[in-house]
């Protein structure tokens, strides 16, 4: 079987890394952790942006109607300060929420932290694409996509990537092949292609 080959937007929304004050962590993180979770040919547009509502909802909605990306992962903007929107605008330009997302990450976090309360993540479908926030530091952003595994490699807690490889094909998009060595994506019998 060829593979299909994968369009994924990766925005960083950060007021600081925008204005180069230091350098952006996110988008290394995300491309890194998808090209050892894929099997696919990927192919990413990279957006790194402030914290500005309409900034970020502009770029979710050209990631998504005009790049086509089947995939957009936002990371940083989803705490409670002031500054922090990137779920107001990625609900402002969604045409479905999937709640099931942000719920599943929080309890990912709260593995590891208490704070993981604040956080709004949010998850929606526009058109065709998926879009997922996730958290803004490397560690918590693998950990989020891959779930826990205890010493022995078994999980504890599923990550939510698990779920996005058919969610991706119920909305029209590629069909996308994990390395079950990272992450092992869930589809019903009927939905596996075979290899």
């Amino acid at each position: 079987m060829t593979l299909d080959t994968v369009k994924i937007g990766l925005v960083s929304i950060s007021d600081r890394a925008s204005q180069g004050v230091y350098q952006d962590q996110g988008i290394p993180s995300l491309r890194e952790w998808l090209s050892k979770a894929l099997e696919n040919t990927l192919e990413f547009v990279e957006v790194l942006i402030p914290d500005e509502q309409a900034d970020i909802e502009s770029a979710l909605i050209k990631l998504a109607d005009d790049d086509q990306c089947a995939l957009i992962c936002t990371t940083g903007g989803t705490g409670p300060a002031k500054r922090d929107v990137t779920p107001e605008a990625t609900l402002a330009i969604a045409h479905r929420e999937m709640p099931g997302f942000g719920e599943q990450m929080r309890q990912i976090s709260l593995h590891f932290v208490p704070t993981a309360i604040l956080s709004r993540q949010v998850a929606v479908i526009r058109s065709n694409s998926l879009i997922i926030n996730l958290p803004g530091q490397p560690k918590a952003i693998a950990e989020t996509l891959e779930g826990l595994k205890d010493e022995h490699g078994k999980s504890i807690v599923k990550g939510i990537f698990a779920a996005v490889p058919y969610c991706i094909d119920l909305i029209g998009g590629p069909y996308m092949e994990t390395r079950d060595s990272v992450v092992k994506a869930f589809r019903p019998k009927s939905a596996i292609r075979p290899k």
